[in-house]
């Protein structure tokens, strides 16, 4: 956008805010119509790898265990019941009865078995129909998925993992119709089949999702009867469309009109911590970033209580790792690196880099959780230019953004991650962990040590959640010598609601559950 642009666009908003402009057109009687900051990718959960495709997909498929209202305590889902043997290695679920998929097939413990073996059974007739970049580290522990009966099926592990009960809440283990699957194949994500709220009808690719009621739904009855997802990038459209009545709901409101959004009688706004970090990646095998000392010298560079003050406007908490403080797997002594430029430049200097040296920082323009990336990114760039960095900025749209991370090409990246619950595996493990280098799983850094990795598995294989804590405590104390990242901040979510928006909640997931809204 260009400074005019940006500007007038400011003036329209600020204008709008102020006087609450009428809106445009009326929403059709029962339909939501939903603002995203970027269009979803793909429509099958187990396949995606954004929040965005995740909060449309999810309303459309369920998992066999599921997140509360505003918890991530683990409670029931399709699987009415569960029992753990003792040796944590079987994991035995009741499905309930009578719930079929929205093309009217049974869900049963085939479907199950289907929906979970197509992600990590080579020999699986569904295997080579999509891409699952997270089966790795979701399920490759699952040594085999039995059908014991019409209404149980069990996972076999080959080792026990404390977490994998949480890991059947993901997005990855949402089970789907197996005769849709191999009905549409390949294209099968942008025909999505589950047991959802919401039942898929259809995407205009650029322009909107639409979803409707499953007027069948199992858990309740679904009080809005479609709605309609609009990917729009620019922060200030966004909010300008809420506020002229074209938009119900938006997620990723701008830091700049949080306050003056707060005062207006005709909005909602909410706010909630959830589990996420905005860390600056590096690439660990790529020099400069293959030093230490340079990537320490990074962290000291980067102001990040500055961009959490003036960039974020207080909507984020600076960071001092990857799990957000105050949760049980947090260490509460940790460190944060301070911003202290003198002793960046000197590291460098030890590093062999007296002048500094130049770079390249890939930057999606929008994205999940990615918050404000390019101004973030610019102050970042302004910092690194003051000990001697010179960063060149390339802004990419979303989808190919992360198709060019698998490429394993990156030098600095920006990038954000929603773990879903408190559990630090969930963040720890997937992004940094060495088995989950980029393109078999998130970790783009490409971060390799020996005792981090030692210390995630075993933290796996403890079901005492103290030792657990312990273990990951000394995790992060690695983690944050080593520096693979910058860490930036944990967002506090935000989202807008016009007053005719009922009933709805944040989840600290960061998920969208539109199926608890109604209209007025």
């Amino acid at each position: 956008m260009t400074p005019s642009r940006a500007l007038a666009s400011i003036i329209a908003v600020t204008m709008a805010l102020a006087l609450w402009v009428a809106p445009v057109a009326a929403q059709p009687a029962g339909t939501l119509v939903v603002g995203l900051v970027a269009e979803p990718v793909n429509l099958d959960p187990p396949q995606v790898t954004d929040l965005n495709s995740n909060r449309v997909g999810r309303r459309i498929v369920e998992t066999l265990v599921t997140f509360p209202e505003e918890s991530t305590q683990i409670v029931p889902g399709l699987a009415e019941s569960w029992t753990i043997s003792k040796d944590g290695l079987q994991y035995t679920f009741k499905l309930r009865r009578g719930i079929t998929f929205h093309d009217g097939t049974p869900l049963n413990a085939e479907a199950v078995k289907f929906s979970i073996e197509r992600q990590i059974n080579p020999n699986h007739p569904a295997y080579k129909l999509g891409k699952y970049p997270f089966a790795n580290f979701f399920f490759g522990n699952v040594k085999a998925v039995e059908v014991l009966s019409e209404e149980r099926v069990a996972f076999l592990l080959n080792e026990a993992r404390a977490s994998f009960i949480a890991v059947l809440a993901q997005g990855a283990a949402s089970i789907v119709s197996p005769t849709a699957v191999m009905k549409w194949g390949p294209d099968y994500p942008t025909h999505p089949v589950g047991t959802g709220p919401f039942r898929f009808a259809s995407w205009d690719r650029g322009q909107r999702v639409v979803l409707e009621k499953n007027p069948t739904y199992w858990k309740y009855p679904v009080k809005v009867e479609r709605v309609i997802y609009r990917p729009i990038v620019e922060d200030q459209a966004r909010l300008t469309e809420l506020l002229t009545g074209t938009l119900d709901v938006i997620v990723g409101v701008p830091a700049d009109f949080v306050s003056q959004l707060e005062q207006n009688a005709k909005i909602t706004l909410l706010k909630q911590v959830g589990a996420h970090v905005w860390y600056l990646g590096m690439n660990n095998q790529k020099k400069p970033f293959d030093d230490k000392r340079v990537r320490q010298a990074l962290n000291y560079a980067v102001n990040k209580d500055a961009i959490v003050k003036d960039v974020l406007k207080g909507t984020g908490a600076a960071s001092r790792g990857p799990v957000l403080p105050g949760t049980w797997g947090a260490d509460p002594a940790l460190k944060p690196y301070p911003y202290d430029p003198e002793r960046a430049k000197k590291l460098l200097a030890e590093a062999g880099y007296p002048s500094g040296f130049s770079t390249t920082l890939w930057v999606p323009e929008s994205g999940s959780g990615m918050q404000a990336p390019v101004a973030m990114s610019t102050v970042m760039q302004s910092n690194l230019k003051a000990v001697g960095v010179n960063v060149s900025l390339q802004t990419m749209e979303w989808g190919a953004y992360l198709a060019k991370l698998r490429t394993k090409e990156q030098e600095l990246f920006a990038l954000s991650w929603m773990a879903g619950t408190e559990d630090p595996d969930m963040v720890m493990y997937p992004l940094l962990h060495s088995s989950q280098w980029t393109p078999v799983g998130p970790n783009r850094a490409l971060y390799k040590n020996a005792r981090f990795d030692t210390l995630l598995q075993q933290a796996r294989l403890t079901t005492d959640q103290a030792k657990r804590a312990q273990l990951y405590r000394e995790a992060q104390r690695v983690l944050v010598d080593d520096a693979p990242w910058v860490f930036v901040d944990h967002e506090i979510q935000i989202a807008a609601l016009s007053k005719r928006v009922q009933g709805f909640k944040l989840h600290p997931s960061f998920d969208l559950r539109v199926e608890t809204i109604s209209l007025k």
